[in-house]
């Protein structure tokens, strides 16, 4: 009697969580991933201020942009904190651990990059801005089963903007300039923050 019970809350253990996993994950707020964007625009308008010659500076540069990084990876990671805290659910922390498991390897592979062409390449370090763009996009499509349809078209945006901004910036007048990171990042995050705020957060979503 005692085994068949086990085995009965084993399968309801199994069959919740099964619907969690079918569910899309909530943990990313619109206004935490505008927030980021907006910060990317206010960067990339001070740059100019702070780094006026980026390419003679690449600690300040690498400063400023590697700041905004982490302070973005911050706001995240204490939005999942506080709502994993709030929702009290085993079930949702696997989903939360699910969803920075698929994401933080690309945000790894684009630290050891920029290690890498620092320390051994750094006469090609105007490749960073459309390098970090093309991790931060298999980022995106690694989560794209965990979130709304309409991050493929996010992730599509950072890839292909990624792309031209190596096509862009291969001659010396448009390497390091503050738009390659600002349009990309600034747009890419609020476009992302749209694409929550539709599927995820309108009092008219059911």
């Amino acid at each position: 009697m005692q085994r068949d019970l086990s085995n009965a809350l084993d399968q309801i253990s199994e069959i919740r969580r099964q619907m969690v996993r079918g569910q899309v994950f909530r943990g990313y707020r619109a206004q935490t991933t505008a927030a980021t964007g907006i910060l990317a625009l206010v960067a990339a308008a001070v740059q100019p201020l702070i780094v006026p010659k980026p390419w003679l500076n690449l600690p300040g540069y690498l400063g400023l942009w590697g700041g905004l990084a982490v302070l973005s990876v911050a706001m995240f990671s204490v939005a999942l904190f506080l709502r994993c805290r709030r929702l009290a659910s085993p079930l949702q922390n696997e989903r939360t651990f699910e969803a920075i498991e698929r994401f933080v390897p690309s945000l790894v592979a684009g630290g050891i990059l920029t290690f890498v062409f620092y320390r051994f390449i750094i006469d090609q370090m105007w490749m960073m801005p459309g390098l970090w763009a093309v991790c931060f996009s298999l980022g995106l499509f690694a989560s794209r089963t965990l979130l709304p349809h309409g991050i493929t078209f996010v992730a599509g945006f950072y890839f292909l903007a990624g792309c031209l901004s190596l096509i862009m910036t291969s001659g010396h007048p448009y390497q390091f300039h503050p738009l390659s990171m600002g349009l990309t990042f600034g747009v890419g995050q609020l476009f992302c923050a749209a694409v929550l705020y539709w599927n995820l957060e309108r009092k008219n979503v059911r």
